[in-house]
């Protein structure tokens, strides 16, 4: 069951309105049908793998027993009121108000616990007594963020009376309407079936309320909850990434059906939360100011926006609204004086803190106030006052300096992780839920154990000899590349990088002649002009080629370019985008800190599989001896969409697809890279209909170039790698982009239907692997695909890298399709070999090189938007207007030169 979309559809909904019955339903025009085929649904395992050394291994699934399976969950939709009839639409008080409820009405509820996801659905066991229930319950000081709405903190009180008092005055109590309806029934045994493999609404539906009482279980102890995870206030568990931001590590855990039976599957996670305390210290921290007086407060203000804050000395919590316009020894309200009518004195905020409350102000003077209060009723707090409160989320976008910090400080070791988890299970008290207990559900506390098998890593071939790498890694030290190319007619230019730029030349020299790749003397080094080094990106830019242009005879086949800071300086985008859209140059950016060898290896890497060249190859692909690829002419394509970072709403999305060329051969790729709308995951560009005769889509490209590039050939086998989509987006690939890229083959040829195998990988998921009694990873090459994986469906988990540093995250690997009809260990086989071809680096990776590639496609280009004159679209920026979607930029398409390159590498 997918984790991030389980919130979807149907959650809540009441019963359709009853017909009417004298009604006659309208007949609607039918459309003319196109005939479609059957849906296609992800195929059923084909069986297990068997090749590889066995090796037993312990993984975060923990074995859950359920015994009460005749029962049913009864769904009931929530619905809350202001006693005025308003509907709630807070966040947040759901769970107080029901917890109220459960409280006052025991006996009317038949004494029944509630699993309530905090929304508007609730799950009992058993039915409640009646169909409709309604109730109402009072709570005190619910959102104390709202105070009686006068000008400023207890200003209708004489000076020396505690804010206490107010809290207890009726005003502070709110009263809620609850009404609680019926919805449907849920039978347990759903949950029986999917541990057979028969899948159904109900059984995801049931997991889903075992998933909600676990989310309960953690809001009742004081977490912050994201999705199936959740936070405990603990600063033990809270690690400083700068910018005022912590990382907050807590525990994700879902349940999930597998071979075994039911599991809790339980792994570290991690949010970003806000640093808790005085604000002012937040600001400084998070816009790197020396002092508070020098805050950018525009700046300050869309950051505190709704945060919450306690103010001292009452403790009391709010919700920024604001902050005032004018100082805290400026900003006047009026003070009513008790037991006198009339207006009231005008005072400001920081005489009335001072001198009627006696609070000493050490530097809140001149600062601006903290505004609690409605935009008509301000409500001023002076800063020095406001703690912001622990566990609030930061949802913007890390910078890279937060990113890597994060990512150095949350690492854990296999053993380490190992033990948190245990830890873990027994801080979370599973045995003590009773929603659980009455489920009859039980949580083994010992992690599963599975076999693996350790697949042999593949001979790959170089210049020289063929050679097996080691623990998924190996060098090219003293060896020539299998395909080198020519480095012929080009420059360096610097955009005022401060390096040895002869030094780094004949280094280039020498090391290419020890790889065998031929590197001319350049024509000429293009040093920026000083007075350019302060002008936006897009001019340095342009002057920069205008000075090439101007002194090289012809065009330069390769451009080596350096950069003044690191890869992701402002410069990169622009430049990349004027090399291979406008004039079809391959360049190789670098921003070198210390060169040393294994530097300028690296960089040769690079610029030899740009320019066509190929570091090296898999032995089976030169033998051609590949099961089922090498026989046929067969193409494999790598998936991916990326998506503007979470703050932005209105960046499009980018889909890269990159696809084989020069059958037999798998290392060789070419990017098709498109705009389409933001946030959307299905690729809607494969197949793109411009006339009767033309196809402007992706396909169109891939496959014409596979034509060209492979002697005529047209592929008899499509393999594709999708990445980026969570279970329940499965049967979108399977029936919309599969769709299209049939249809994209068709429009270019009625006659041919080649065969499709797709296949889809995920990182982001929860299951990890230990080696009992080992500290160290799984080794590269472990393959699962028992016991832990999915009861009915084909899916296997692959180490194919070996992991350095902190846990190994395995691929889970879904075979969705298969019409091909791979053998479980020849499609193993392939996966694990694709993982050998990456030509950036001399290690396994991760996950197979096609997706990796479509993954760097899509963010080199995405750097080429950031500088776009946005103006004649800025218009409708604002969001959707009445005329339709917001238009998408589109990319300015590859200079046909490098159109098939290996640009992204």
């Amino acid at each position: 069951m997918a984790e991030e979309d389980k919130n979807g559809a149907a959650e809540g909904l009441p019963p359709p309105p009853p017909v009417p019955p004298d009604f006659t339903p309208a007949k609607s025009e039918p459309e003319p049908v196109k005939k479609k085929a059957a849906l296609r649904l992800p195929m059923a395992r084909r069986g297990l793998g068997n090749k590889g050394q066995k090796i037993q291994i312990l993984t975060n699934h923990f074995k859950v027993n359920v015994t009460n399976v005749d029962g049913h969950f009864y769904h009931y939709s929530v619905a809350l009121f202001y006693e005025d009839g308003r509907p709630v639409d807070g966040k947040g008080v759901g769970r107080k108000v029901l917890d109220r409820v459960h409280e006052t009405y025991d006996t009317e509820l038949a004494g029944k616990d509630f699993a309530y996801d905090g929304e508007k659905s609730l799950f009992t066991i058993g039915a409640l007594p009646r169909n409709k229930m309604e109730f109402t319950v009072v709570l005190e000081d619910v959102t104390s963020n709202r105070n009686n709405g006068n000008s400023s903190p207890a200003a209708d009180e004489g000076p020396n009376e505690s804010d206490r008092k107010r809290l207890r005055r009726p005003y502070q109590s709110k009263s809620f309407k609850v009404e609680i309806s019926f919805a449907a029934k849920i039978p347990m045994q759903a949950i029986a079936n999917a541990l057979r493999g028969q899948e159904s609404e109900n059984s995801q539906e049931a997991l889903r309320v075992l998933d909600i009482i676990l989310r309960q279980h953690a809001a009742k102890q004081g977490c912050l909850l994201v999705r199936q995870s959740f936070f405990h206030n603990d600063p033990k568990n809270f690690v400083d990434v700068g910018g005022g931001v912590l990382g907050c590590r807590g525990f994700h855990s879902s349940f999930r059906t597998t071979q075994s039976g039911l599991s809790l599957n339980i792994d570290v996670s991690t949010t970003m939360i806000i640093q808790p305390g005085p604000v002012v210290d937040f600001l400084i921290a998070n816009q790197n100011a020396k002092d508070p007086f020098t805050l950018d407060w525009a700046k300050a203000k869309r950051m505190l926006k709704n945060l919450r804050v306690k103010t001292s000395p009452t403790n009391q919590e709010y919700k920024i609204t604001g902050l005032s316009e004018r100082s805290c020894k400026e900003q006047t309200f009026t003070l009513k004086q008790k037991g006198k009518d009339g207006e009231g004195d005008e005072i400001t905020v920081y005489d009335y803190f001072v001198n009627h409350r006696n609070i000493d102000l050490r530097y809140s003077a001149d600062l601006p106030c903290i505004n609690v209060g409605k935009p008509k009723r301000p409500t001023y707090f002076p800063i020095e006052l406001c703690n912001l409160v622990s566990l609030q989320r930061y949802t913007k976008s890390l910078s890279t300096f937060q990113r890597s910090s994060l990512v150095e400080k949350s690492r854990q070791k296999p053993q380490e992780r190992m033990q948190v988890l245990s830890n873990a299970l027994k801080i979370n008290k599973y045995d003590a839920e009773p929603l659980l207990r009455a489920c009859g559900i039980s949580i083994s506390s010992n992690f599963t154990q599975v076999e693996g098998r350790v697949l042999s890593p593949p001979k790959l071939k170089t210049g020289g000899d063929d050679f097996v790498p080691r623990n998924g890694r190996w060098n090219f030290n003293n060896k020539r590349l299998v395909d080198p190319t020519k480095i012929e007619r080009w420059a360096v230019v610097n955009f005022s990088a401060r390096c040895n730029i002869q030094g780094l030349i004949s280094d280039l020299i020498k090391c290419g002649k020890m790889k065998g790749i031929m590197v001319e003397d350049p024509f000429d080094v293009f040093e920026e002009s000083p007075q350019f080094r302060r002008a936006p990106p897009l001019v340095r830019v342009e002057k920069m080629f205008e000075e090439v242009q101007s002194r090289l005879p012809g065009a330069p086949k390769f451009l080596l370019c350096l950069l003044p800071e690191r890869k992701n300086c402002d410069i990169y985008g622009p430049w990349k985008r004027k090399n291979l859209a406008e004039f079809g140059i391959v360049t190789q950016c670098i921003a070198p800190t210390r060169v040393n060898d294994q530097y300028i290896t690296n960089v040769l890497l690079k610029i030899n599989a740009k320019l066509g060249g190929l570091n090296s190859m898999l032995t089976v692909e030169h033998a051609p001896a590949i099961p089922m690829v090498s026989k046929v002419p067969t193409i494999i394509l790598g998936m991916d969409v990326s998506h503007g970072s979470p703050g932005q709403s209105d960046v499009p999305s980018i889909a890269a697809v990159v696809s084989s060329r020069q059958w037999p051969s798998i290392s060789r790729y070419r990017a098709s890279v498109r705009t389409q709308s933001p946030k959307v995951e299905m690729i809607d560009n494969l197949f793109k209909r411009a006339s009767d005769t033309e196809d402007e889509g992706i396909m169109r490209e891939a496959l014409l170039d596979f034509y060209v590039s492979s002697g005529k050939r047209k592929p008899e086998h499509i393999i594709i790698f999708r990445d980026g989509v969570s279970e329940s987006q499965f049967n979108q690939v399977l029936n919309i982009e599969l769709d299209q890229i049939i249809e994209a083959c068709k429009f270019l040829d009625e006659k041919w239907s080649p065969k499709f195998t797709v296949i889809i990988a995920q990182k982001n998921h929860h299951t990890k692997f230990f080696q009992p009694g080992d500290p160290n990873n799984v080794p590269p090459g472990t393959i699962i695909d028992n016991k832990v994986c999915h009861p009915r469906n084909y899916d296997f988990y692959l180490c194919a890298h070996a992991g350095m540093i902190g846990t190994t995250r395995p691929t889970h690997y879904h075979v969705l399709y298969d019409e091909i009809g791979f053998s479980p260990d020849d499609l193993q086989e392939l996966v694990h070999n694709l993982s050998y071809v990456y030509q950036r680096s001399t290690t396994a990776i991760s996950v197979v090189a096609p997706i990796c590639y479509a993954h760097l496609a899509a963010t080199q280009m995405g750097q080429w938007m950031k500088f776009e004159d946005t103006s004649e679209t800025s218009s409708s920026r604002g969001g959707v207007t009445n005329a339709g979607p917001v238009t998408v930029p589109q990319l300015p398409k590859l200079e046909e030169k490098v159109s098939s390159s290996m640009f992204f590498c």
